[in-house]
Parts: structure tokens; sequence; C-alpha cells
């Protein structure tokens, strides 16, 4: 493990750490980085400002003084979660041409890892997405693509 952490993902002998590393590698194995730089660049802003939502998301979920857990989890909430959530929906705004995807209509990582986060922000804060239309729309758009949908049925249940 170069990294001494998971998760690592092997290729022809070469070891990628990092999740995200992982995740942009994949993701243009597999056509969803985005058709050309600058919608690669749009998906990586995106992409970007959901791992500052998971920055100041993590926190939480390791605090163990009850005290501190809730201070934190109400900022998160009342002030940074809003905050994020509106940049995000003006990064789809910018780049999503209209449509329910991030970047020019399309679906790409970027999607596919907003479903991924918000489904485990949606487990501890239900209506969070409520006053986020578009946001909302996304997520439904990606759960209603038949590769994703397939996956979903089959997925493990996690937390």
């Amino acid at each position: 493990m170069p990294l001494g952490q998971l998760p690592v993902l092997e290729v022809d002998g070469v070891k990628i750490p990092q999740s995200l590393a992982i995740a942009r590698f994949l993701a243009k194995q597999f056509h969803l980085a985005g058709k050309d730089n600058m919608e690669q660049a749009q998906a990586d802003a995106v992409v970007d400002t959901i791992a500052d939502v998971t920055a100041k998301f993590i926190p939480i979920m390791f605090e163990q003084d009850p005290d501190k857990k809730k201070l934190l989890e109400e900022k998160f909430q009342n002030e940074e979660l809003p905050k994020l959530l509106n940049q995000l929906e003006s990064l789809m705004k910018a780049f999503g041409n209209g449509g329910p995807y991030f970047v020019d209509n399309n679906l790409t990582w970027a999607d596919l890892h907003f479903y991924n986060t918000s489904q485990s922000m949606l487990l501890r804060y239900p209506n969070i997405l409520d006053k986020y239309p578009s946001l909302k729309c996304n997520r439904d758009q990606v759960e209603a693509n038949s590769n994703v949908a397939n996956y979903l049925k089959s997925r493990p249940q996690t937390q």
C-alpha cells in the first residue's frame, strides 16, 4: 500500500492510492470524466466542492464528546451545509446546460459522487435537499439511470 491506507486500486501492477484519484482514473476509463478538458475541469470543480461538504461532515461522525458533536452538527446543518448546497446548485446552473446533470447535461462522475455523498447525508438529515430542487432532480436522474439502478438493487446496505 503506497500510503499505508485504503483505498488502493491496482492496475497493471501500479498501485493508485486516494479515493478521488481512483474515482477520477475510473471516470476517465469509463468515459464519465467529461468529453474535453473544460468538461473535465467542471466535473472536478463539482467534485472538489463535494469534498468540501465531506470535510465538514466527517468530524461530526467521529466526535465522541456529545456536547461538541451537537455543536458541530448544528453548525453543519444550519450554516455550512446550506452554503455548500447553494454552491453546488450554482455550479449545476453554470455548467449543466439547463439539464439535470452537473456538466453539459450528461452523466459524469460528479453526478455519481454527489449521489453517493448525499446518500450518506440523507440518512442523517432526511430533508436536506428540500430547498434544492436541482440537486434533488439530479439524484432522481442518477437513480433512474439503468446501470445505477441495477447496481443499487444488488449493493450491500451500509452507513
